[in-house]
């Protein structure tokens, strides 16, 4: 019954409202590639005697009046605060300056100030002069031991020639990719526009490849110290458009095929489950009630709408957050006006 359950959940948030491209070759998408992660990345957090997460967010929207962060990814990361924390999962959150006071702000509107701890991400004037080891034991000492890191509609780092020969990427894909991306463009963070915004992004991609090299609590030699750990950190990524961590799970020439400008956007960085969704909130909001589902704490009240809209109008007001689509401060999200946004809501409430 649970995994009829899931993957009801898993058509809900895979519906490609936004029209990206997320099915474009029938064949072989996005959403086909990635068909067990998403009941694998719920089943992954609740199997975990003594769970503890991380939830990696916020994506700067430089066309936006004013520049600010965008409402998707925040909102959907307090949902999982809101969903996980009760059932005694200890849930982090960790995100940018640009994206703290709505956070902050929808943390408190919730009474979880003090109970989910808010990290804030070093930005990249700083983490130009840290080694990615001492950037990720800097987060390792304020996020505590962690079972599993979460991006939630994290831009990352597009692939080079160096990575797409790593990824096993075949000769002529190779080429293909030289002729189509300018050398410039090469390992930099893209929002869905193709606009360069790595200068403003805290390289949050070198904690997704830190987790993958722990293990047993300890850092690769080289490294030289011990990370506070237990051992292998799981990663989770959650994304919309082929730009965001987790991304890198997929070839190259896949998110180029099916997604408008992916060649250029497509994220280098995998995680080790990918969950694809039209919105990335939406993977947030289905992500929480598998793990729910599978501890036998159901709740459809916590799909709440009116409560939804609430957290969401303090958070833009208070941030801000815009639209990632229009730049404007809105109570919606990529594009999409608060009522349809939130009918995901109600249809996973009632599976």
């Amino acid at each position: 019954m649970s995994d009829a359950r899931l993957n009801a959940m898993r058509e809900i948030i895979q519906e490609d409202v936004g029209q990206r491209g997320l099915r474009t070759d029938p064949a072989d998408n996005l959403i086909s590639a990635t068909e067990g992660d998403f009941a694998a990345a719920c089943r992954g957090i609740a199997d975990t005697r003594d769970a503890a997460i991380a939830v990696v967010t916020g994506f700067f929207i430089p066309h936006a009046q004013p520049p600010a962060g965008e409402t998707d990814g925040p909102l959907g990361a307090l949902f999982l605060a809101r969903a996980l924390q009760p059932l005694g999962i200890k849930v982090v959150v960790a995100t940018d300056g640009f994206c703290m006071s709505a956070l902050q702000s929808g943390l408190a509107a919730c009474g979880l100030r003090k109970s989910v701890p808010l990290i804030s991400l070093p930005n990249t004037h700083v983490t130009g002069t840290l080694s990615g080891a001492e950037f990720w034991q800097q987060f390792a000492e304020k996020a505590g031991p962690l079972s599993h890191l979460v991006a939630l509609e994290r831009v990352g780092p597009s692939h080079s020639p160096e990575t797409l020969q790593a990824s096993g990427a075949d000769a002529a894909t190779q080429q293909r990719f030289r002729d189509e991306v300018p050398a410039d463009q090469h390992d930099r963070c893209h929002t869905m526009r193709g606009r360069d915004i790595t200068s403003m992004m805290s390289p949050a991609h070198l904690l997704f490849e830190a987790a993958t090299r722990s293990e047993k609590g300890v850092w690769n030699p080289e490294e030289r110290f011990q990370t506070p750990f237990s051992g292998r950190i799981a990663t989770i990524g959650i994304g919309d458009g082929g730009n965001e961590i987790g991304m890198g799970k997929l070839p190259w020439d896949l998110i180029r095929r099916n997604i408008a400008g992916g060649g250029l956007v497509a994220c280098r960085v995998p995680t080790d489950s990918l969950i694809v969704c039209g919105i990335s909130n939406w993977g947030a909001y289905g992500l929480a009630a598998g793990v729910r589902l599978l501890r036998g704490a159901a709740d459809s009240a916590l799909f709440d709408v009116e409560r939804e809209r609430e957290l969401l109008e303090i958070m833009v007001e208070r941030g801000p957050l815009v639209d990632g689509m229009s730049g404007q401060m809105a109570v919606s999200v990529d594009g999409l006006e608060f009522e349809r946004y939130a009918e995901a809501l109600t249809r996973i409430a009632a599976v």
